[in-house]
C-alpha cells in the first residue's frame, strides 16, 4: 500500500518521508510512554511466542480445512489450549512459581550459623515518619515515601518535599527544593531547621513530563535497556563530594523462558536548577549517570548503602521456599515451604531495613544496612519463625539466611506479635491504636544472643488508613521471640533497654537455663564516700567533757602541791 502510494509522484513521496520522520520522532521522544509495553513483551516473551505459534498454525489449519468438523475441532483445541494456559499460568500462578524458581537458582545463597547483632535501632516506623513529614509541609507540597539511608555515617530517614500531585501547575513549574533528613535513632524526630535541607532538584518524583524522575531515567536508557530495565525506588542521599543526589534503583529482567527481576544498578541524578540546555538534554537523551552493579564498588557512597529495590529483595526472600526442592512448595508437599507474612491495616510490609553488625560472624558479610525478612510457614494459622533472611541493601549479589526451623528453636514469627502486645495491655483502645513494624532486635543479654522483636504503638486515622501517628515519644515494646513475653520499654532511654529486659525475664531465664546473675552494680568511689559520710553522720553525738576534766585536773594538782608543802 505504501509502495503503491509512493509511486504516484513526488508529492506523495514527500508526504511519506514527512510521515516517516514524524513517526521516528514520536518513537524517539515518547519512548518513556511506550516503554511499559516493551517491558511487558520482555517479561512474557516466552508465553507470547508460544501463543503466537499455536495461534498461527491453528488458524492456518482452520483456513485450509474444508470440513466443518475439522474446523470445530481446531477451534475447540485453541480454546482448550488458551483456557489451560490461563488456568495453569495465572489462576494457579504457575508462571510466578517458575519465575521465583529462576530467582532461587540465580542467587548466591549463604547459610549462617550465628545471628548478627542489631545496632543503631530505629525508633519510629516508616508510616509514622511519612505522616509526620506530611504534617510539616504546606498545602501545595507533599513528601515522597521515606527511605532509611546512611548520611554522614548516621542512619537517617530521607524524603523529598515536592509539589503535591493535586496541583498540576506546581508540578509543571516548580522544583523539588527541600529534603527532610531525620535521624532514625532518636525518639524525638524533628522536621524543621537543620533537618530540613535546602537543595534544588529540577527532576522529581511528582513533577510532570520530562522533569518526572521516571521519565528522565527511561529517556536515559539505551535501546537494549528499554527492553530489560525499569526504574524503581528513589532514594535521597549524599554523594562522595557531600552533595545531595537522587539515586534511582533499577530492576533488570533476566532469562528467556520465565524472566525474573534482579538488581540492575542505579541511576544518579544530581541536584541543580534547570535551564534551556538542561531541557534539551532531558527531552533527547534523558538525565542521570548510569552505574551498573559491577561499577558500584567504585562509588564509596553507594557501598553498604540502601539502594536495592524492595520488589527485588521480596522475590529473593520468597524464593527460599525452594530450599526443600522444586516440588516442595506445591500444595501436596509444603514440608519446608515458607512465605513472607502480610501485616494488616496498611502497615509497612517487609522488608524492614535494619542495621546489622556481622563483625562477630564467620561470614564475609559487611556490617551495615540490610533488608530483613522473617519467613513463616505457608498456612495462615502457622506463625513460627522459619528463616531470618538478610539481603544486602546495596545490591551485593549475596543472600544470607539463618534456619530457625531446622535448629528447632521454636521462635514466634512477626505475624504472632500484634496479639501478644494487645494481650499484655488490655486497657488500651486497640481499635484506635495498633502495634506495627516488628523489626528484629538481637543483643547479647545474660550470657548469650537473644532475639527480640521491636515494635511501635501507632494510632491510625479513622478517615485515612494510610495515616499513622506514633507521636514524638511513642510507646515501644520488645517481645522475646523464644519466651513470648512482652516488655514495655522506656523510649527515651535506649541504654536501659537490655537491663529492663533482664529485670523482667531473669527469673524465667534462670529457672529454664540456669544462668547466673547479671547487671550487678558495683559501688563507685562516690558511693563509698557517701556511705562513709552517712556512717559518720549516724554515730551518736557525745557531749564534749574535755574542758571540765582539765579544770578538775588543775584543781587536783593544786591540792597535791599544797599538801606537799
Amino acid at each position: 500500500m505504501i509502495k503503491k502510494y509512493w509511486s504516484k509522484g513526488g508529492k506523495q513521496k514527500g508526504i511519506v518521508i514527512l510521515v516517516g520522520l514524524i513517526m521516528v520522532g514520536l518513537l524517539f521522544f515518547f519512548r518513556d510512554d511506550y516503554q511499559p509495553l516493551l517491558l511487558f513483551i520482555r517479561k512474557f516473551i516466552f508465553i507470547i511466542l508460544l501463543s503466537s505459534l499455536v495461534l498461527f498454525f491453528g488458524l492456518r489449519k482452520f483456513r485450509n480445512s474444508s470440513q466443518v468438523s475439522t474446523r470445530l475441532g481446531v477451534l475447540a483445541l485453541l480454546i482448550a489450549f488458551f483456557g489451560l494456559l490461563y488456568l495453569v499460568g495465572w489462576y494457579f500462578k504457575m508462571y510466578d512459581y517458575m519465575k521465583t524458581y529462576n530467582v532461587f537458582n540465580s542467587m548466591h545463597k549463604i547459610e549462617i550459623n550465628e545471628l548478627p547483632l542489631t545496632q543503631n535501632e530505629r525508633i519510629q516506623p516508616l508510616r509514622n515518619i511519612h505522616s509526620m513529614g506530611r504534617e510539616s509541609v504546606g498545602e501545595t507540597k507533599d513528601v515522597s515515601l521515606p527511605h532509611l539511608v546512611r548520611v554522614d555515617d548516621q542512619n537517617k530517614w530521607t524524603m523529598a518535599i515536592q509539589p503535591s500531585e493535586k496541583y498540576v501547575m506546581q508540578r509543571i513549574n516548580d522544583n523539588t527544593e527541600e529534603v527532610f533528613s531525620v535521624s532514625s535513632t532518636t525518639p524525638f524526630p524533628r522536621f524543621s531547621n537543620e533537618n530540613r535541607v535546602s537543595v534544588t532538584f529540577s527532576i522529581g518524583e511528582s513533577l510532570k513530563f520530562s522533569r518526572n524522575t521516571y521519565n528522565a531515567v527511561v529517556q536515559r536508557f539505551n535501546p537494549w535497556m528499554l527492553f530489560n530495565h525499569e526504574p524503581s525506588d528513589t532514594f535521597y542521599m549524599k554523594n562522595d563530594s557531600g552533595e545531595w543526589v537522587q539515586v534511582v534503583s533499577l530492576i533488570k529482567w533476566k532469562g528467556f523462558f520465565f524472566p525474573y527481576p534482579s538488581f540492575g544498578g542505579v541511576m544518579i541524578i544530581e541536584n541543580g536548577e534547570h535551564d534551556f540546555n538542561d531541557y534539551l538534554e532531558r527531552i533527547t537523551i534523558g538525565k542521570g549517570t548510569y552505574v551498573s552493579p559491577d561499577e558500584i564498588k567504585n562509588y564509596p557512597f553507594l557501598n553498604k548503602q540502601n539502594t536495592l529495590s524492595e520488589k527485588v529483595s521480596q522475590l529473593q526472600a520468597e524464593s527460599l521456599k525452594f530450599l526443600g526442592g522444586f516440588s516442595d512448595p506445591l500444595p501436596w508437599n509444603m514440608e519446608t515451604a515458607v512465605k513472607i507474612p502480610v501485616m494488616p491495616k496498611d502497615q509497612n510490609q517487609q522488608p524492614y531495613v535494619t542495621d546489622f553488625d556481622f563483625s562477630g560472624s564467620n561470614s564475609n558479610a559487611y556490617s551495615g544496612l540490610y533488608h530483613w525478612f522473617g519467613l513463616e510457614p505457608v498456612g495462615n494459622e502457622r506463625t513460627s519463625l522459619s528463616y531470618s533472611v538478610f539481603v544486602p541493601a546495596d545490591g551485593t549479589d549475596e543472600l544470607y539466611y539463618y534456619d530457625h526451623a531446622s535448629k528447632k528453636q521454636g521462635y514466634a514469627g512477626v505475624s504472632a506479635m500484634p496479639l501478644k502486645v494487645k494481650e499484655s495491655r488490655k486497657e488500651y483502645d486497640w481499635n484506635a491504636s495498633t502495634p506495627v513494624e516488628f523489626r528484629p532486635y538481637i543483643k547479647n543479654i545474660a550470657g548469650r544472643k537473644r532475639m527480640f522483636f521491636l515494635g511501635t504503638i501507632s494510632s491510625i486515622s479513622a478517615t485515612d488508613s494510610q495515616q499513622f501517628d506514633g507521636a514524638a515519644t511513642p510507646d515501644l515494646v520488645l517481645i522475646d521471640s523464644e519466651y513470648r513475653d512482652v516488655i514495655w520499654i522506656d523510649v527515651k532511654h535506649p541504654s536501659t533497654w537490655d537491663e529492663e529486659v533482664y529485670n523482667q525475664l531473669n527469673e524465667a531465664w534462670r529457672a529454664s537455663e540456669g544462668i547466673g546473675y547479671y547487671f550487678k552494680k558495683e559501688p563507685q568511689d562516690e558511693d563509698i564516700l557517701i556511705q562513709a559520710t552517712d556512717s559518720i553522720i549516724a554515730i551518736p553525738k557525745v557531749e564534749d567533757q574535755t574542758e571540765k576534766i582539765n579544770a578538775l585536773q588543775r584543781q587536783l594538782d593544786a591540792l597535791k602541791a599544797a599538801s606537799g608543802q
